[in-house]
């Protein structure tokens, strides 16, 4: 897996073998300007995202919320956070980034900027630390050069990662490759040099985000057998993670002490677990043709990728792809090793089975062209990925909040109670306590670190109630769900539920009115908000 000089050709093994030797051509240009290359890619990619989402992708109101708490605590640790359900939500989750926000809340940083410009800055720079960790794991740096490229444009790598979550999620994926990075070269050379920055980014990844906390140590372990497997290496590992979880030790110490240990687990047991059987192997791997059939190119490239490493007897990359979906709920975590593979599929493979169906003569298009066409095919892609453009009847990256609700929860703000109790339909709910100081009792978000039968009956019911389309469908779910609210907030035309769009028809907004259990307070064009009158406070 090391590294090769650029101007050599090492495309050996199968290729050399059966179909001779092809030059990777430079699809980049060296050094400095392969990286300015790869950063104008992430700079394009991005701004079709801000120009299209005035309002950021999915939502991040809890995540402001608590940096929010922070700010107006002095930047004490809270217990709990307060308007996500009636009781509130524990506050268990890695505090590093939401004392970030916090300080730029501080400063007078617009609440709804930071969740677009926080994540547009992570994913910006997260293809240079890719960069660097592509180049010791492919045969060249120019190779690395187009695997950085296409990280960067990858669907399910920016659906994380720029949209508002990615106010948490970027940066712990800028310190998750940073850390793969040291870790290559931890394992291959040891040494202090290497030894300090890994502990220090370890640790710094567990204060951030648990997942990427994870997936960091796990690919540690596939790292040191693959690099190392000696005494040096499992001391060096070892190092790490003692010395990554005493980085972490008072925050766990806090947590625990606030809510016991059981809080820390408790999470773990709603979003997927660790381990995957047969079927839910493949459903990981099918999860993105959810949101985007772009990504059957990815996944071509990646096959092509695989039977290269394994015909090359190189079974490190395939494996941790494997082992990434085995263990990681979101394919997310699978992807980075997976974009090496998709790239060795496009600069080795994809040249040579043209060759081979051109004969002898090479063909019309030379094999320069061809990978340049299907590089830049994945740059556009992604970009209209980014852009939101609606594929197979969904929205790829849907802001959950518009104008029409940033105005009602404005409304909800002025002209209600401060103790009044909301039920909100559709996935405005994620920013509802933030934008309007009051509560919701129904939702998921921060549920997870009660306990996972709480967890699953919030998100039934939040889905059961987002779903309904008649005053009676929503009277019957409020009821069968023991819910008694003073408002109810729903959204008019499309709308989303967890991401998947919704239409809600002209007949909710009849039915309403026709019933006497509730009457209208408030309207515009996107939103409509209902007084429940019967059964009420």
């Amino acid at each position: 897996m090391s590294n090769t000089d650029e101007n050599t050709d090492d495309s050996s093994g199968w290729f050399e073998r059966g179909l001779g030797k092809t030059r990777l051509p430079v699809l980049l240009f060296a050094g400095r300007r392969r990286l300015a290359s790869v950063l104008a890619v992430a700079v394009f990619v991005t701004s079709a995202y801000l120009l299209t989402h005035p309002y950021p992708a999915f939502g991040a109101g809890l995540f402001l919320e608590i940096a929010e708490t922070i700010a107006e605590r002095n930047y004490a640790f809270p217990k709990h956070i307060s308007g996500y359900t009636r009781d509130g939500v524990p506050f268990a989750y890695p505090p590093l980034a939401f004392y970030l926000i916090a300080v730029l809340l501080d400063i007078g940083v617009d609440p709804l900027v930071i969740p677009r410009a926080l994540p547009t800055v992570a994913t910006i720079l997260a293809p240079i630390p890719y960069y660097y960790m592509a180049r010791e794991l492919l045969p060249s740096p120019t190779r690395a050069g187009v695997a950085a490229i296409i990280a960067a444009v990858t669907p399910v790598l920016l659906e994380w990662h720029l949209s508002a979550g990615g106010i948490v999620r970027g940066p712990a994926f800028l310190l998750l490759l940073c850390g793969l990075y040291v870790g290559i070269r931890l394992f291959r050379e040891g040494g202090r040099r290497w030894l300090l920055p890994a502990c220090a980014l370890f640790g710094l990844t567990v204060l951030t985000h648990p997942t990427y906390a994870v997936f960091f140590g796990v690919s540690y372990v596939l790292l040191f057998a693959a690099e190392s497997r000696s005494l040096v290496g499992l001391r060096d590992g070892a190092t790490v993670a003692g010395a990554g979880l005493a980085i972490a030790l008072p925050w766990i110490a806090l947590v625990a002490s606030n809510h016991g240990i059981g809080v820390l687990t408790s999470a773990a047991g709603t979003h997927g677990g660790l381990g995957a059987g047969p079927a839910l192997f493949v459903q990981r791997l099918e999860d993105p043709l959810s949101t985007s059939v772009f990504i059957v190119v990815w996944y071509l490239l990646l096959a092509l990728g695989i039977y290269y490493f394994v015909s090359e007897r190189r079974p490190f990359l395939p494996i941790w792809f494997g082992a990434a979906v085995f263990l990681m709920d979101e394919i997310r975590f699978a992807f980075v090793p997976g974009v090496l593979l998709v790239t060795m599929g496009l600069t080795d493979v994809v040249p040579a089975i043209q060759s081979r169906l051109s004969g002898s003569d090479g063909g019309a298009v030379s094999p320069t062209a061809v990978r340049a066409f299907v590089l830049g095919l994945l740059v556009v892609f992604g970009t209209l990925f980014a852009a939101g453009l609606p594929v197979a009847g969904q929205t790829p990256m849907p802001a959950f909040i518009d104008q029409d609700d940033t105005e009602a929860m404005e409304w909800v703000q002025s002209e209600t109670p401060s103790d009044a109790e909301f039920v909100v339909l559709g996935d405005a709910a994620e920013w509802f306590p933030y934008l309007t100081e009051r509560t919701m009792l129904v939702g998921p978000w921060g549920v997870e670190w009660k306990t996972p039968a709480k967890y699953r009956h919030q998100m039934d019911a939040y889905t059961d109630l987002s779903a309904c389309h008649t005053a009676g469908c929503l009277t019957n779910e409020l009821r069968s769900k023991g819910v008694r609210p003073t408002y109810v907030y729903v959204p008019k035309g499309t709308y989303t539920v967890r991401g998947a769009t919704f239409d809600q028809p002209e007949r909710m907004r009849r039915s309403l009115e026709r019933s006497e259990r509730y009457r209208i307070a408030y309207e515009n064009e996107g939103v409509l908000i209902v007084r429940v009158l019967a059964d009420g406070r």
